[in-house]
């Protein structure tokens, strides 16, 4: 008993060194809560719930820093299936394959809402563009025009694709590589630009020079936003707190921040606007434009939700790309025999040229890796939570219309059962017995499934293959010399970062 009281003691000092809260404060909204907890009951038949909930904060302390592990280890106690507590909302968190597939492939459109939560509203215009927005008619239609879009502007193999404007860019980062020669250095800030510009041109249809004061201002606040939105769960969970001082910091940093972002969208929309060639849109935010004069596939479609459509392209397109590349290189360093197998068969296809898509089903050891990437580091370890559409059935619980569910893809992909020995860097699972790769196994869904899947996939891909390519082609990378190897934890937010790191980059 004593051992119980004092881990709640400390984790409740933890939790209020963390939001910022005053004891005082704390006290204050637990008396509120508490008075609210004796008029909202729980539903009926619901999953059950772990341990470790308290009055009013419900499981938030027990999750702690890092809740796909938290979340994990419950599924072991728990099963596939089970409800945490959010302060005063019960939410259905599902782990493992048969249940996340049965949820978000099987039967997906029942799981296909968001629900509320205020500062992914707040900085997303509450639901205007894609990632956000509620189930319905204007999301589907917003989706499919992004997605087509997309593929108008380069997202597709072949005639028309994007590639050339990706394997410029990989060029491009390869000499800012070159010129460290040899030395220690931090690769986050050449790759996180070397990703965005393709966003950018996609988007404005320009790319930015390296050290762009504008472009460097916009990608810090990118950044920050998305650090900050994950800091603030304590906001997400009670939004009253964003009107107490020092409690709300991390929710104001990340509204200023995207604040940054959301005025240079709107210089270029403005652009865009005053030279719009009618006959021939040259990026999204022209194909946006138009389709905001004709109104002939998205009703009602504005500037406004053109404003956060492009927004949701901005930090979708750049953070998971960039952080999935950044572990790939941290993986290298950590495995030099790895390593030396990509360069040995990026050698033998494609020799002295650049890498191009043309080689990719050449590549099934270049491809193999960055999949054991995507599955050891998941872009998102707890994918942005879902909400039901109606009552529908899990098992042998009622989950009720307008449920929060979290799906925990940490749990997918670290699972024994379909990967053995899941810790283990090995690209070899995802290789056949002939050698060929497996692009998708079960228990496999680095991009979400079903109505939520990620629209830019094809896109990331694209980037990840040709960016990392050419990178191996040319340099060997190692971690510097005396220095100790890096941390493999990573720092969770609203994606799975690693901590800093510096390498060096040895030419070939």
């Amino acid at each position: 008993m004593v051992a119980v009281v004092t881990w709640i003691t400390e984790s409740l000092q933890e939790i209020l060194h963390i939001s910022g809260l005053t004891l005082q404060t704390f006290l204050v909204f637990c008396a509120a809560f508490l008075l609210a907890s004796l008029v909202f009951k729980r539903s009926k038949n619901l999953p059950p719930y772990p341990a470790g909930r308290v009055p009013v904060l419900g499981h938030l302390l027990a999750l702690g820093r890092a809740p796909h592990l938290k979340l994990a280890a419950w599924r072991r106690q728990y099963g596939d299936v089970f409800t945490v507590r959010m302060g005063m909302e019960d939410v259905v968190v599902l782990n493992g394959y048969t249940a996340v597939k049965d949820a978000l492939v099987d039967r997906s459109e029942l799981f296909a809402s968001r629900p509320q939560n205020y500062l992914f509203d707040a900085t997303t215009g509450f639901g205007k563009e894609v990632v956000t927005a509620r189930w319905g008619t204007g999301f589907r239609q917003r989706k499919r025009f992004v997605t087509t879009a997309l593929k108008n502007l380069g997202m597709k193999v072949g005639h028309g694709s994007v590639e050339e404007k990706i394997r410029e860019e990989a060029n491009i980062l390869h000499n800012r590589v070159a010129v460290y020669n040899r030395h220690p250095f931090d690769i986050a800030h050449d790759v996180n630009v070397a990703v965005a510009n393709i966003i950018c041109s996609m988007v404005f249809g320009k790319r930015y020079d390296y050290e762009d004061e504008t472009f460097q201002q916009l990608l810090e606040a990118i950044i920050t936003v998305t650090f900050e939105i994950g800091s603030a769960q304590i906001i997400s969970v009670f939004p009253f707190l964003r009107f107490v001082p020092i409690v709300n910091r991390a929710g104001v940093n990340a509204l200023e921040e995207d604040l940054k972002v959301q005025n240079v969208l709107r210089e270029e929309i403005s652009r865009h606007r005053e030279h719009l060639d009618r006959e021939n849109p040259r990026d999204f935010l022209d194909f946006c434009l138009l389709e905001v004069e004709q109104q002939g596939k998205v009703d009602g479609l504005t500037e406004e939700n053109v404003l956060y459509m492009a927004g949701n392209l901005f930090f979708a397109g750049t953070d998971t790309t960039t952080n999935t590349l950044l572990w790939s290189l941290l993986y290298m360093t950590l495995n030099p025999d790895i390593q030396h197998k990509v360069q040995e068969e990026l050698d033998a296809v494609v020799g002295a040229s650049l890498p191009a898509l043309s080689h990719r089903s050449q590549l099934p050891y270049v491809n193999a890796c960055l999949l054991e990437v995507m599955r050891i580091r998941s872009l998102l370890p707890v994918a942005i939570p879902h909400a039901t559409t109606r009552e529908v059935k899990v098992q042998e619980y009622d989950i009720p219309k307008g449920t929060q569910v979290l799906v925990n893809l940490h749990s997918l992909h670290m699972d024994p059962v379909y990967w053995p020995d899941p810790d283990r860097f090995d690209p070899e699972r995802f290789l056949d017995k002939d050698g060929n790769v497996v692009n998708k196994p079960e228990s496999f869904l680095p991009f979400s499934g079903g109505r939520r899947v990620c629209p830019g996939e094809q896109l990331a891909r694209m980037e990840l293959f040709l960016f990392f390519s050419t990178l191996l082609q040319s340099f060997i990378f190692k971690t510097p010399e005396d220095a100790s190897p890096p941390d493999t934890d990573g720092v969770f937010g609203l994606t799975l970062t690693p901590p800093p790191f510096q390498l060096c980059a040895i030419p070939r």
